[in-house]
């Protein structure tokens, strides 16, 4: 049985996210021409095109798409594997990634247990959107991450429920003769789709009076009292108030976050953490983690 050249695999990733083989071969540090030809290889030794021309530019087969994602795993289970062994079961680097909502405080005893249980290890935290961690998981770029997305592919362990609620400023006063100016995230947000959702089936008028890409922008527009934004209920503090059925807004779902770990995991040291996490569940709830 033949055997992939991982290189050519590597290159085949950068391809596919860089769409092309000019801007793949600038992030590689290839010529072109190098960059073809470990493609043409690829598609001698599989005896199949993973690449065909459309219009001026080349793009990815339902083959060559196929053998991305196999490209991935492989390229996963070798790397893991070199760290391993490198570096030890028990020590290493783990990939952590938490929501920027509830990295203050969900993350913080999750962290102490971690390294409570593995002192000689290195933990990476990113910070981000659910939806990205997410998606930066199934890649294989965190080795697990919390998340409010659910996604049955993966396995899990239920952290924490909140519920969903109203938030704006202090000083913010709603009127209800004009549309309800809400503050949300731009691109995919769970929250954004619980508000919006949520008014329309009230019949409540609603207009977005602000966007942003992260959760500073959106409590700095809270703050200035340019509207009303959905979030967990911990998001309140002394600036930030709930509002709720007294001034006539739905109720909506309470959300749960739970910590996933990436499939096809093979180095013990992801597994085991997972494994402690889900033992120490108790101590956590005492920690006042995970309670509802």
């Amino acid at each position: 049985m033949e055997t992939f050249d991982l290189e050519a695999l590597r290159t085949l990733i950068v391809i596919q996210e860089k769409e092309g083989f000019a801007a793949a071969a600038v992030q590689l540090g290839k010529t072109q021409s190098a960059v073809t030809q470990q493609m043409q290889r690829l598609e001698a030794q599989l005896g199949r095109a993973i690449f065909e021309k459309r219009g001026r530019h080349k793009q990815l087969t339902s083959h060559g798409l196929r053998l991305v994602e196999y490209a991935r795993h492989l390229i996963t289970v070798n790397d893991e594997a070199m760290r391993s062994l490198r570096q030890g079961s028990l020590e290493g680097v783990l990939r952590i990634g938490a929501p920027h909502d509830v990295a203050d405080n969900m993350l913080p005893p999750l962290l102490a247990q971690v390294a409570r249980s593995s002192p000689l290890l290195q933990i990476d935290i990113h910070v981000g959107r659910s939806p990205f961690l997410t998606e930066a998981l199934h890649r294989g770029e965190l080795d697990m991450t919390i998340s409010n997305r659910e996604d049955p592919t993966l396995d899990a362990i239920q952290l924490r429920t909140l519920p969903t609620v109203w938030i704006c400023s202090s000083a913010f006063r709603y009127d209800r003769s004009k549309p309800l100016p809400l503050v949300v995230a731009d691109g995919p947000s769970i929250f954004r789709r619980l508000a919006q959702e949520a008014l329309d089936e009230a019949g409540i008028s609603w207009t977005p009076s602000y966007t942003s890409s992260s959760l500073i922008g959106i409590k700095a527009a809270l703050r200035a009292g340019l509207g009303v934004t959905a979030r967990g209920y911990d998001l309140a503090d002394a600036e930030l108030c709930v509002l709720g059925s007294n001034e006539g807004l739905p109720r909506m779902p309470d959300i749960t976050y739970y910590l996933y770990v990436r499939k096809n995991v093979v180095r013990p040291l992801t597994r085991r953490v997972f494994e402690m996490v889900k033992g120490n569940m108790g101590l956590l709830r005492n920690l006042g983690m995970a309670r509802k």
